[in-house]
């Protein structure tokens, strides 16, 4: 994925303006030789309101993920302000940068750093959220914290635009995953669109027989015991995803929430978990029990990292190993299987039907992330982070065995003593720094189960400023 980032270097007449021409031109160069579509003026000193007004009037009419105001040298507030207005007015977090001044005894040269402070301050007046740098234009440091905001941006973009298709109601007694489509929309910008389930295991079971063994030999890709198996029940699977894809092409949906149980096993003879887990490998993630927040913490996981997710169950913890089991019952991505053990079709462990994928995670840095609600409290972001080991599978499915970076017991008493939700979502890779920056641009607290005790707050607590 490539992040569009929108690139002003502010200046002013009166203090060195080939050295802020320089220091432009390298953080321009940073920017690009890292990967990033660069919009704006570029390395073009802006150095006055008719620059700025010149600027946003040329504006391109494209997605931008990440606003960046370099002080290339002092400069009022006032050109920040009308930048960081527009740039606030289409939801596009703001970075402002400033540079380090060499002490040399003779001339301030710069100022860079007086300038961003005015600026700060303008934005703080006007409530205007925004993030900072102060390291030396080219410095690789600088570039992790514009790799995590812009993350976010190109998260908030699609979570405004997400669709996610809920296909039946959550099962009775599963609280956790209901949801308010108006507070989801004020909050998010993410719809809901209900398809009756019906209609689901209806288009499932009418999908002509070609067009089903096609889908199987697709499925068996990653499976190669399809053999194995009942043939009736992985023709049905087969019959689902093929089904599910189409709904979700037709009806451009980001995500499905799929009442996985018992529907698809009473009425077609099979199960959904296969074809579930092909289409989150194929960048639709699902999510079971119709779990519309879970399937958007799959989304925001999916945008922030680039990488597939999965949501699972946290079904066992050992103090004494210090480990805990992350387990559903056949819908992660095939892509997450260690490549030391491989992948099998199984059927449910409960049920006795496929079609699913068993198979154990592969070992590697993961974080942990769920959108935790509560009637009256709103949204939070809940975060963690852990170690995927290598380890043989604990149970039937798809599991895996983590080790937090906090003692597991501790873990378990912030998931239970917080009365959090029961899927927690995770994906390969250190996300933690994105997943704040995102946070904060949508004005939601974030817990981490995984802090150490003095950085840990409750829900109701402040909203805790993430080291990055």
């Amino acid at each position: 994925m490539t992040h569009t980032i929108a690139f002003f270097a502010l200046a002013r007449p009166t203090f060195d303006v080939g050295l802020a021409q320089e220091i432009a031109q390298t953080a321009l160069n940073q920017l690009t030789v890292a990967g990033y579509r660069v919009i704006g003026p570029g390395a073009r000193l802006v150095m006055d309101a008719a620059a700025v007004e010149a600027a946003l009037a040329d504006w391109p009419e494209e997605p931008c993920d990440l606003a960046v105001l370099l002080q290339a040298s002092f400069a009022d507030s006032a050109m920040a302000q009308s930048i960081a207005r527009a740039m606030h007015a289409q939801g596009i977090p703001l970075l402002l940068w400033a540079v380090p001044e060499a002490r040399t005894g003779g001339r301030l040269r710069l100022n860079s750093l007086c300038g961003v402070n005015l600026a700060a301050h303008a934005l703080a007046r006007q409530g205007i959220p925004y993030d900072y740098l102060f390291y030396p234009a080219g410095d690789e440091a600088a570039l992790a914290k514009v790799d995590s905001l812009a993350r976010a941006g190109y998260a908030r973009r699609i979570l405004a635009e997400c669709r996610i298709g809920l296909l039946g109601q959550h099962p009775p007694g599963f609280d956790t995953c209901a949801y308010d489509q108006a507070e989801l929309a004020r909050t998010l910008g993410s719809q809901v669109v209900p398809i009756p389930l019906a209609q689901v295991l209806q288009a499932a079971a009418q999908v002509p027989p070609a067009q089903r063994q096609e889908a199987l030999a697709h499925l068996a890709r990653w499976a190669p015991n399809l053999d194995e198996l009942d043939a009736r029940a992985t023709a049905g699977t087969a019959g689902v995803y093929a089904a599910l894809r189409e709904l979700a092409t037709a009806r451009h949906l980001d995500g499905l929430a799929v009442r996985c149980w018992p529907e698809f096993f009473t009425e077609l003879g099979c199960a959904a978990c296969g074809a579930m887990s092909a289409l989150t490998e194929e960048a639709v993630p699902c999510s079971c029990e119709a779990d519309v927040h879970g399937t958007l913490t799959l989304v925001l996981l999916q945008a922030i990292s680039g990488e597939r997710p999965f949501i699972a169950d946290l079904v066992d913890v050992d103090v004494d190993d210090d480990s805990a089991v992350l387990w559903h019952c056949g819908l992660a991505p095939p892509s997450m299987a260690d490549p030391a053990q491989g992948i099998q079709g199984t059927v449910h462990s409960n049920r006795g039907l496929p079609l699913l994928f068993q198979f154990a995670l592969k070992p590697g840095r993961v974080t942990l992330a769920r959108l935790h609600h509560l009637p009256g409290q709103g949204y939070r972001l809940v975060v963690g982070g852990g170690e995927m080991l290598s380890a043989a599978p604990s149970f039937s499915g798809t599991s895996g065995v983590i080790r937090f970076d906090r003692p597991a017991r501790e873990v378990l008493d912030r998931v239970l003593g917080q009365g959090l939700e029961h899927h927690l979502c995770l994906v390969y890779g250190e996300h933690r720094p994105a997943l704040a920056a995102w946070a904060r641009l949508m004005g939601l607290p974030m817990m981490d189960l995984t802090a150490t005790p003095r950085e840990f707050l409750p829900p109701d607590g402040p909203v805790k400023k993430f080291d990055m």
